[in-house]
């Protein structure tokens, strides 16, 4: 029923790929972005260019920073791929053969510019001392830098200096139109603040999620990760209801409104609840989220003809998927549900407005 953006890196091996946090000691070198609005390849954006630096980040090598500030929406990064593959078939159980997969990068990476092979090379990358000895360099900084491009994978070395956490504050896409990655501030961002994604799902506990982060080479130290026990706890507890309450809505979205008495009694049940997944959500400040719970709980409320909040949540949900890209499919049907909410809400109040004045 619901579809999300694409946030996760593919799996080059039986695991996705990594990102490790270790950066290189490189200078601080101002990045201009000179990134347009992702409507339009050719509209300037408006406001400073500089929008971020490359600079050493304490514990994680390399990070890149704000150089002013930002709100949520705002370009941090849009990129193309300096190389891309159709990558080989996935096995089950071991994933996309190394081999192939290395072969097909090799064959783009030697059409590069010297300049643009230096650029992939300088990236950072994780393997185990096995890997290091026996598998072409060029294969492992691939897998551990690549993103998935809808159908293909893709290398992008800038975004690929970003570093993880697990309450991250820019979101991301793919965009097909533009041939790139667009990387935006999913919440305001401070001058000097650092730049975060999140490299791997975000509904587990601290401890699942470190287990994922292993394979990357890092300990995660983000403010979730590195909280008190007890604040730890409790973010555990908020996101395992939040992935069970998406798993639970999802046979139940649907605009058709119950007939029964216990059918319309569970359904209010269930508009309250969707109410208090979007409080969970915004709780633990996970952006990457907000549209879906704020779906569930447009359609949720729809389905027992409360208007109003539908119709609020809707359009929370419709401007979000506007802000990330105005042309994608979910944008277009959140576009839907709140015209529709608001006709249905307009009726209701001309019909009541009727009922009053016949009395």
């Amino acid at each position: 029923m619901y579809l999300t953006r694409t946030y996760i890196h593919l799996a080059l091996t039986a695991s996705a790929f990594a990102h490790t946090s270790s950066r290189l000691p490189i200078s601080s070198i101002p990045h201009v972005s000179g990134l347009p609005s992702w409507e339009s390849s050719e509209y300037s954006c408006q406001g400073p260019a500089d929008v971020y630096v490359v600079e050493p980040s304490d514990g994680k090598g390399l990070g890149v920073f704000a150089l002013h500030d930002l709100d949520v929406g705002d370009i941090v990064m849009r990129e193309a791929p300096i190389l891309k593959i159709n990558p080989p078939d996935f096995v089950k159980g071991t994933g996309y053969p190394m081999a192939q997969v290395t072969e097909l990068v090799r064959k783009e990476f030697e059409a590069l510019s010297a300049e643009a092979q230096d650029e992939v090379m300088s990236l950072t990358y994780h393997a185990t001392a096995h890997e290091e000895a026996t598998m072409d360099k060029l294969g492992i900084i691939f897998r551990t830098n690549a993103y998935n491009t809808d159908e293909q994978i893709g290398l992008f070395p800038r975004i690929a200096r970003i570093n993880h956490s697990c309450r991250p504050n820019t979101s991301y896409y793919w965009s097909k139109k533009l041939n790139k990655r667009i990387v935006y501030a999913s919440r305001p961002i401070k001058k000097g603040e650092e730049f975060f994604v999140s490299y791997i799902g975000l509904l587990s506990t601290h401890e699942e999620r470190q287990k994922r982060l292993d394979r990357y080479g890092f300990k995660c130290t983000c403010t979730a990760c590195a909280a008190e026990k007890a604040i730890k706890r409790a973010s555990d507890t908020r996101r395992v209801e939040i992935s069970k309450a998406f798993l639970d809505f999802e046979p139940q979205l649907t605009l058709d409104v119950p007939k029964s008495k216990s059918a319309r009694r569970q359904a209010r049940k269930n508009a309250q609840a969707s109410s208090q997944l979007t409080e969970l959500v915004e709780e633990e400040g996970l952006a990457d989220y907000y549209a879906k719970a704020y779906r569930i709980a447009a359609i949720s409320y729809a389905r027992i003809e409360e208007w109003q909040p539908a119709t609020v949540f809707a359009n929370k949900g419709y401007k979000l998927k506007h802000m990330e890209d105005p042309e994608s499919p979910y944008t277009a049907e959140m576009y839907s549900l709140t015209s529709s909410f608001i006709q249905s809400w307009e009726n209701e109040l001309k019909n009541q407005t009727l009922k009053d004045t016949s009395k």
